[in-house]
């Protein structure tokens, strides 16, 4: 759905994949977006600092990704309402607000899972944002911090975050530990506690609420569903991308023709040549679909010969060309 005053599209937020540092760029937004129109896409989180003063074009994007939601990272409410103002201008359909990593750089910038203690900051934080953009402003969080994990704590948090507008949360089902596990650590140690998510959403009804956290198969999803407002999948749309195929039909009741694997492969083409006509590596588009044959005769050698000749100087279609040859589609 589109809004008329900023020309933006209304996100859905029932199904998204995650944002993830180094993985969730441009180039595979826009692989995702062929196998899925209705995902609602993120880009990795870009940290406030980064669009103020950095010397790097953070917000590159292609009109084809949308909807497509910028994750910011960073607790001024100044410095976010300008950077989310710079996101939507740049046409990205809604803002998130990361309160969920618990990486040691990013609670040194007084950032991520951290601030889950200090929710009237955030619920400020969100109030701004939304004020400068008029878009949709959501939270990623944790269902908790430390030995800040009780229930209580969890819907003092989004109480009062909600309080200043913010009606979307994305929760990880798991707290977060900001010493003594590294951030891969805090995706696995960490028990999931799908139950209390069901129950947030059941105190708070008024609010959308999506879960994360090990989530592997759309039959997943589905269960999910029957409870909350969304699913957000993230390391396994990475590894096996083709998953996406389905997910239109499964999740959103969509009747699009769903395409095979080499028919993904044939429309990231133009994609490909234009990007390597702009300056790109062929390497950094092609390090995104090395998962989409997953499962299929011929996979390894496909990520095989990618990764081998992928780097090489004038790399291009010509590589992923002979290396889809390996591979035979049942």
């Amino acid at each position: 759905m589109i809004n008329p005053d900023t020309a933006c599209i209304y996100p859905s937020n029932r199904f998204s994949i995650a944002p993830m540092l180094d993985w969730t760029d441009r180039h595979c937004r826009y692989f995702h977006r062929v196998m899925s129109k209705n995902t609602l896409l993120y880009s990795e989180m870009v940290t406030t600092g980064a669009i103020l003063y950095g010397k790097g074009d953070y917000l590159q994007k292609d009109a084809a990704e949308h909807p497509v939601c910028l994750q910011l990272g960073g607790s001024a409410p100044v410095d976010l309402a300008t950077s989310a103002l710079a996101g939507k201008e740049r046409g990205f359909d809604e803002i998130n607000l990361n309160v969920g990593c618990p990486s040691d750089r990013v609670q040194n910038g007084r950032f991520g899972a951290c601030l889950m203690s200090e929710g009237e900051l955030v619920g400020d934080a969100i109030k701004a944002m939304k004020d400068a953009t008029g878009l949709p402003v959501s939270v990623k969080t944790r269902i908790g911090i430390d030995d800040l994990d009780s229930y209580a704590f969890l819907c003092d948090f989004v109480g009062k975050v909600a309080e200043k507008g913010c009606d979307t949360f994305v929760v990880h089902a798991r707290k977060a530990w900001l010493s003594g596990l590294s951030p891969k650590q805090n995706r696995d140690v960490p028990p999931l506690d799908y139950e209390r998510v069901y129950q947030l959403k059941k105190d708070f009804p008024q609010l959308t609420i999506a879960i994360n956290g090990g989530i592997k198969t759309l039959d997943e999803c589905e269960t999910h569903l029957q409870y909350l407002d969304g699913v957000m999948l993230g390391r396994e749309i990475y590894t096996n991308p083709y998953l996406l195929s389905s997910v239109d039909q499964r999740l959103f009741a969509g009747n699009e023709k769903i395409l095979t694997r080499f028919e993904v492969l044939e429309k990231m083409y133009p994609y490909i040549e234009q990007q390597l006509s702009n300056g790109a590596y062929f390497k950094h588009v092609a390090r995104h679909m090395l998962g989409l044959f997953q499962g299929l005769p011929g996979a390894r050698a496909w990520r095989r010969h990618l990764s081998e000749n992928g780097h090489l100087p004038g790399a291009g279609i010509e590589v992923m060309e002979k290396a889809a040859a390996f591979v035979v589609e049942g």
